[in-house]
């Protein structure tokens, strides 16, 4: 009876084993099903980015701006991101999503060519993955306004922005998500720590320091016209950064779950830390203060919130707020660029706080959701390591060549005289405000 008994079990193991190795096959045959769920999430994702731009991004630059040139920076993130997503259709997707070499993809789908209402990227329509990456691509330029910001032209910006995406933000993106070295390498880079903030903090550093200073910058008082607007900008981009992070699961499941908890409290945390340093250096908290901490906070946290447990995701933004608080301030001012928003010191610095971070906190015993097999916390930081110090030289060198370009091309900088009339009245022939 025993005997029986053990056959039997070994039989029905057996049996087991083989259904379900059928079931796998079956399941790994079976074509693609739209998800209706997703696919209304992914819908919501996007729209909530393109918040993130316009209005988000332009109001919270333009109230920083003075009275006299915030027209300027609304027509410079506007216009950026509405030229940047016609160009994404024309090839920008093609080149990131489509196979090519480790550096690039193709053009076999240009102008989107074969994509259908039909066509599946998983369980969403690939016109909608199309769209929210589109929203990503338009962005991310869109950040550098911030680094030169009242002192550039017009057609300068709207030159350098298409070549950037192109040699820029291309390659990474599809170095990082696309099938390039980056991805295949092992980084975790779960909404673009390397793609986005680390690619545009650079570029932004870099065009800072091309364009050189404003005039009379360090010499007379150059405040921002309008916290309120910076406060309502950054609320917008705290909310929309949902659609950013949770959206690149491109899902409704249980690591969107994830993804929500750690963006929200990375960013509470880092404006905690924000405050706090500023209060106990400064004597006073300000509410500019705040709200860039929580700008530090959902960069740091952009590489890390698909990877990383909500306690991680505290420390994470917490350090990420200390250490960009000292580069807007003792960094920035011991270099002496004039970086007008502070976007290498925000989005650059936390940036790579965030994509470092993220090699240390995946860490089980950290609460994150582990390496993958046979890989340490060690080597997983090293990789870590790697992209960043590779984005950094790529980034930096590619956007000075481009920057030297537009300024053989069509001119950088405004004249001394425009630029102490202001861009609002001498680029655009407007006003914000009228007395």
């Amino acid at each position: 009876m025993k005997r029986f008994l053990s056959i039997s079990t070994l039989l029905g193991g057996m049996l087991a084993v083989t259904g379900s190795c059928m079931a796998e096959e079956v399941a790994a045959e079976a074509p693609a099903v739209l998800n209706s769920g997703d696919t209304a999430w992914m819908i919501v994702a996007t729209v909530l980015v393109i918040i993130m731009a316009v209005p988000g991004l332009a109001i919270f630059y333009g109230g920083m701006a003075r009275a006299k040139n915030i027209l300027s920076v609304l027509m410079q993130v506007m216009v950026t991101f509405s030229l940047l997503s016609v160009l994404w259709a024309v090839y920008g997707y093609s080149l990131v999503f489509t196979e090519g070499n480790a550096f690039i993809g193709g053009l076999s789908k240009a102008f989107l060519s074969g994509i259908t209402p039909d066509s599946l990227e998983g369980t969403i329509p690939e016109l909608l993955f199309v769209t929210f990456q589109m929203t990503f691509a338009a962005i991310t330029p869109a950040l550098i306004v911030g680094g030169f910001a009242e002192r550039i032209k017009f057609s300068a910006v709207l030159l350098f922005m298409v070549l950037w995406m192109t040699f820029s933000y291309l390659p990474m993106a599809h170095m990082v998500w696309g099938g390039g070295w980056i991805g295949e390498m092992g980084a975790a880079d779960f909404a673009g720590g390397t793609v986005v903030h680390m690619n545009a903090g650079i570029a932004a550093l870099v065009g800072a320091l091309v364009l050189g200073k404003r005039i009379g910058y360090g010499k007379e008082a150059m405040p921002p016209h309008n916290l309120v607007l910076t406060m309502i900008g950054g609320s917008l981009l705290w909310a929309g950064w949902f659609g950013f992070n949770v959206g690149s699961e491109l899902a409704a499941d249980g690591m969107a779950g994830l993804a929500v908890v750690n963006t929200q409290l990375a960013t509470a945390a880092a404006v905690v830390g924000w405050v706090v340093t500023e209060w106990l250096i400064k004597g006073k908290p300000s509410m500019l203060g705040a709200v860039s901490g929580a700008i530090a906070g959902l960069v740091a946290i952009t590489p890390a919130c698909g990877f990383v447990g909500p306690m991680g995701a505290i420390v994470l933004g917490f350090i990420a707020s200390i250490i960009s608080l000292w580069s807007v301030t003792k960094l920035k001012n011991a270099l002496g660029y004039d970086d007008t928003m502070d976007v290498f010191g925000v989005h650059g610095v936390a940036g790579i706080i965030g994509a470092l971070g993220t090699g240390i906190f995946m860490a089980p015993s950290l609460g994150g959701v582990g390496y993958e097999e046979g890989v340490t916390m060690g080597e997983q930081f090293y990789i870590q390591a790697v992209s960043v110090g590779f984005t950094v030289v790529y980034v930096g060198i590619v956007s000075y060549i481009l920057f030297k370009i537009v300024d053989l091309v069509v001119g950088l900088r405004v004249s001394e005289e425009d630029e102490r009339e202001g861009l609002d009245t001498a680029s655009h022939g407007e006003r914000a405000y009228h007395n």
